[in-house]
This record gives structure tokens, sequence and C-alpha cells, in this order.
């Protein structure tokens, strides 16, 4: 290969590359945009319309404990069901294995602080945003919904809910700095890509089943 094609070679190439990381980077921003003004921030929940339910996603658990980030998510969630903003709270999440619950724990961790049982609904099969989202809407008939996750996450999250045709706004649940905060940045740029891509083909979710309406009793999801 001569010095010239060489560079031919390259050259096309740091072309490739950068088109590349403009789409990727647009797209992103884009998601963000586009969510932004759905964000609640200054902590005045009477900003909020009355929802069919409060969504608090999943993000870990350590043994019988919540992770810090999950606390921080129901903490928020409980606060905002104690402030009126909805009458149900909706805990999504992954119980894809016998060894493996977020969601009882995340209802347990909600009625040990104060929330009726009646009130928390467990999805057990929320194992990613857009099927914790997908099923809010066709399991469990929600309309309009508010939801909790930590900030970099919401802007994902209330995209893929809009684009589904719910009725969403969020609110972050940042109380503390936590590991690997950079890591989980540069990763959630591939996946706002990604998920915009997934809400214009619009799959189902690995599971659906029977409606379980939201304004019923949340102990018809209880196992």
């Amino acid at each position: 290969m001569t010095v010239i094609t060489m560079r031919w070679v390259l050259s096309r190439t740091c072309v490739a590359f950068a088109i590349l990381a403009i789409f990727v980077l647009g797209i992103n921003f884009y998601v963000r945009i586009s969510a932004n003004g759905r964000i609640i921030r200054d902590g005045d929940y009477t900003q909020i319309p009355h929802a069919d339910c409060i969504i608090v996603l999943g993000a870990g658990i350590r043994g019988d404990r919540p992770s810090p980030m999950l606390e921080d998510r129901l903490l928020r969630g409980i606060e905002l069901y104690q402030s009126g903003v909805s009458d149900k709270i909706l805990m999504s999440g992954d119980h894809g294995q016998v060894d493996y619950d977020e969601v009882n724990l995340m209802k347990s961790y909600a009625i040990e602080h104060g929330v009726p049982s009646e009130d928390v609904f467990m999805d057990h099969a929320g194992f990613s945003t857009y099927e914790s989202m997908y099923r809010a809407r066709d399991v469990f008939q929600a309309h309009s919904v508010v939801i909790v996750t930590q900030d970099y996450h919401l802007y994902r999250a209330i995209y893929i809910a809009g684009q589904l045709g719910l009725e969403a706004h969020g609110v972050g649940a940042d109380t503390r700095p936590y590991a690997g905060a950079l890591y989980r940045e540069i990763r959630e740029i591939l996946a706002r890509d990604k998920d915009f891509f997934k809400c214009i083909l619009k799959p189902k979710p690995t599971y659906l089943g029977d409606p379980i309406p939201i304004s019923g009793d949340g102990n018809a999801t209880n196992d």
C-alpha cells in the first residue's frame, strides 16, 4: 500500500468516525432536549398533575437491602406518594430469577415506610426502561405517570414514556454521590441511541400478560 493510499484510507476512516460521532451525539442531545421540560427540579410537586401512578425504576439490590441508588429512588417515590402526587406506586424491576428479586424488596421497603400494601404494585418483568414503560401502559393500564430515577437516567425514561403515549413527568432522586457516575453517563449516551430506535420500531416486551389495572389493588401483584 502506497503512502498516498494509506493517507486516503486514514482520512476516510476519520471522516466516517466523525460522522458516526455526530450521529450518536445528535440523537443523545435530541432525547435530552425532548424530555427536559418534563423534569421537576425544584421540589414543588404542585406543578405535577395528579398521576395514575408513580413509577420507581429498579436499580439493584445488595442481599436484603436496596443499593444506594435504589434506596434514594424509593425514598423519593414515597415522598411523592405522601405529597399526593398519586395514590399508587408501581415498583418496576427485575424479578427474572428466583434468587434475584428487586420488586418484592422495593414493595417491602415502601410498606415499612408507611405506604399501604394495596397502593403498591409490582412489575416483576421490568427488565429494562423500555419494558417498564411499555408494561406500565399495556399491563397496568396507566395513562399518566411520574417517573423516579436518577437525573442521568430520567431523560431516557421520560422520552420512552412519551413515545409510547404516556403523559409523563419525572423527578430526580440524586441525593448523594454514586460510585461509577462517569461510566454510567457514558453508557447512557449509547442507551439513549438504542432506545431512540427501539421507540421507532416499538417491539413488544419480554412478557405482557393479563391487564392489572393500576386503579385496583396492588396486592393483585403479590407472589
